[in-house]
């Protein structure tokens, strides 16, 4: 066997992407819920058009996504089915603070999210959770600039209490921040970041990391505390780069823009801003907000395991002539001539999850888990909802086996694989339901349309059996 015998098989979502029920128990409003599909969106994630509440001239998908706020127990029930032995899901800060500065938790998100824990575990599914699936309430955006603040720090820190403390023996596995390297790529869908006119806005994104890695070493401190069984990781858009060619210049560059990612993930692991990172924060003029204390509780409170998404690897080129950029991904880079793309442009490179496997584990010498990782894809159902995605099979085959070799022959620890967007919802990046990641069709369309009937794909019974065979059978 290639894999551990307890090795976590699953599958993940985001609360923002698939609850819906925006209004109801009392939550909240926040960031995620302002992303409209269409061509506004990229110029709301990213923070170059402000939006504060709902208009008429957009659509909204994540108000309603796919209802799971309705049909947790039916779709956990597909994943128990399926054979899941753990489902990464994240929390929605404001079902738990619907303003975020309140000093007491509502108790009709608080019990919500234990209702679904205990239906997974039910089915013997342990809960992965995100706490901050890039989630802020849009109070903390408006009243206090959201993590440019450094009283968010103590909002979150409460936060965390709250959660720990009630889901004590229900959840064991906990990430701080999905993806806590998009902040530098679409800021406001990242971490609530406006930007106004003549604002450093490098300076704001690296004042907002500080407060948030600080707000992540203050997670770990509390979790451990709370149940000393509790695992805790730090999650990162994961990818290597790879030079565009053998010439230093491209080598370098490449380099760069891995450091670029691993700084974040650097913090959390090894506890201390790398020398590198305090280089080229001095030579762009730009100063964290360090407080006394902040540098020992990031050296004292260090992260568990390190979890990752990987969707494809990306290169860099320092020839000006070599400008062809990959398309439909916040993370764009050159064209890699050697790969073939999804139809939203992301290329597929299975090989590389191996090669950023061995990156990281080599880097920090931690249990890595692969937390997303997917294929994204228009599927064409037939009159009874079925869907044959052999081409999503094929995709997941080819990384388990790169998994597979980063485990069997280079010693790589992996604690598990979470496919993304197990059951179909909606895309973070652009907002559509046509881009479909799951084993389970959701009846919505881009526009809200469809009866949220749910089908199992061909996928389905494929994953089921890989499961089963604990990763060595990937037979179609």
């Amino acid at each position: 066997m290639s894999f551990r015998k307890d090795f976590l098989w699953g599958g993940a979502t985001a609360a923002n992407q698939c609850e819906g029920g925006y209004t109801e128990g009392g939550r909240g409003l926040a960031n995620v819920d302002l992303a409209p599909v269409g061509p506004d969106r990229f110029s709301v994630i990213t923070g170059k058009k402000k939006m504060v509440d709902f208009d008429s001239q957009h659509f909204y998908p994540a108000q309603n996504a796919i209802d799971m706020y309705h049909h947790y127990k039916a779709d956990i029930a597909l994943f128990a089915e399926m054979g899941f032995k753990t489902y990464r899901l994240s929390i929605a800060w404001t079902r738990i603070f619907p303003l975020g500065d309140e000093t007491e938790p509502n108790e009709a998100g608080l019990a919500f999210y234990e209702d679904l824990f205990k239906e997974c575990r039910k089915y013997n599914i342990e809960p992965l959770v995100t706490i901050t699936h890039f989630d802020c309430p849009m109070h903390l955006v408006e009243k206090y600039g959201a993590w440019r603040s450094r009283k968010m720090v103590g909002f979150y820190e409460n936060l965390c209490h709250a959660i720990f403390n009630r889901y004590k023996g229900l959840v064991k596995y906990w990430l701080t921040f999905n993806e806590i390297n998009m902040i530098l790529h679409a800021p406001f869908m990242g971490a609530g970041l406006y930007f106004e006119d003549g604002e450093n806005q490098e300076q704001v994104k690296y004042q907002a990391a500080h407060h948030e890695l600080v707000a992540s070493a203050i997670a770990t401190k509390i979790a451990h505390e709370v149940d000393p069984e509790n695992q805790v990781g730090c999650m990162l858009a994961a990818g290597t780069n790879y030079a565009y060619t053998c010439k230093p210049e491209d080598v370098l560059a490449a380099r760069k823009a891995d450091r670029d990612n691993f700084f974040f993930i650097d913090v959390q692991s090894r506890g201390e801003y790398p020398a590198y990172a305090l280089k080229e924060l001095k030579r762009q003029g730009i100063e964290l907000p360090i407080e006394d204390g902040d540098l020992a509780l990031l050296k004292a409170h260090t992260v568990d395991f390190i979890s990752f998404s990987y969707y494809a690897s990306r290169v860099q080129s320092t020839d000006p002539k070599i400008n062809e950029k990959t398309a439909g991904n916040l993370f764009a880079s050159v064209k890699n001539p050697y790969l073939a793309a999804s139809e939203w442009g992301w290329q597929i490179d299975p090989l590389g999850l191996r090669i950023t496997m061995n990156d990281l584990y080599d880097r920090y010498q931690k249990p890595l888990f692969i937390v997303e990782n997917g294929l994204g894809a228009v599927d064409v159902p037939d009159e009874a909802g079925y869907v044959s995605d052999d081409y999503r099979i094929d995709y997941l085959a080819a990384h388990i086996q790169a998994m597979k070799d980063a485990v069997e022959l280079d010693g790589v620890d992996l604690l598990g694989y979470t496919t993304w967007g197990c059951i179909d919802l909606v895309s973070a990046g652009t907002g559509e339901m046509k881009k479909r990641y799951g084993f389970i069709y959701v009846d919505r369309d881009n526009e809200g349309n469809g009866t949220l009937k749910r089908s199992k794909k061909k996928s389905f019974d494929w994953y089921k059996k890989v499961i089963a065979s604990n990763g060595e059978d990937l037979t179609n």
